[in-house]
């Protein structure tokens, strides 16, 4: 196999990123300056030296623990349990939760073969025992297996911790009613609040 072959093919491991793409990509690297593809290398290199699970909430980081956890403004008593660590940045962007977070590390996935044991759940539960946690939110994706995980985890909970409660779903700001499909408008009708 050539370079050119080899990169395309790693490339294409990536998420959202076929055969096609990768070559693209692979052939635009190539028309770039020798020093911008070493930047790009040594950015790679140190990305894998450098981030690393933070020991509390399994949060990619590069300082242990994370800079969420060791924030004292943060309300230690209030969890937000997340599929992946990417899905932080989501909830953070909303500005509204100022409690910490707990990444799972996935979903349950059978078909895939990703069970409980695949993710962070016996760390969560461990970490809940101790007693100080009044909620965990479980901000689990809307999908048949991000579904399931919820329930599989608040099942988990559930005996440990006051309150386990799941994330509202419903229809987005500056939607139509028209295109939103029935399992979201049911949703949004039972997760109804008074104004």
């Amino acid at each position: 196999m050539s370079a050119i072959d080899d990169l395309a093919t790693e490339l294409s491991k990536l998420p959202g990123i076929g055969r096609k793409t990768a070559m693209r990509l692979t052939y635009h690297l190539l028309k770039q300056s020798p020093e911008q593809s070493r930047r790009l290398a040594g950015a790679l290199e140190t990305l894998v030296a450098r981030v690393r699970r933070c020991s509390v909430c399994n949060n990619l980081t590069e300082q242990d623990p994370c800079a969420l956890c060791a924030d004292p403004r943060r309300d230690q008593g209030i969890l937000c349990v997340v599929e992946e660590a990417s899905d932080i940045g989501a909830v953070e962007r909303a500005g509204e939760f100022r409690g910490v977070y707990h990444v799972l590390g996935g979903r349950l996935s059978p078909l895939d073969g990703v069970g409980p044991e695949d993710l962070s759940v016996r760390a969560l539960v461990e970490r809940v025992s101790h007693g100080a946690t009044r909620e965990v939110i479980l901000a689990t994706n809307p999908s048949l297996e991000g579904e399931a995980t919820a329930l599989y985890v608040q099942r988990q909970l559930a005996p440990l911790v006051p309150l386990v409660s799941r994330i509202a779903r419903g229809i987005p700001v500056g939607g139509d009613l028209e295109y939103a499909d029935g399992v979201t408008i049911a949703q949004a009708i039972s997760a109804r609040r008074e104004m």
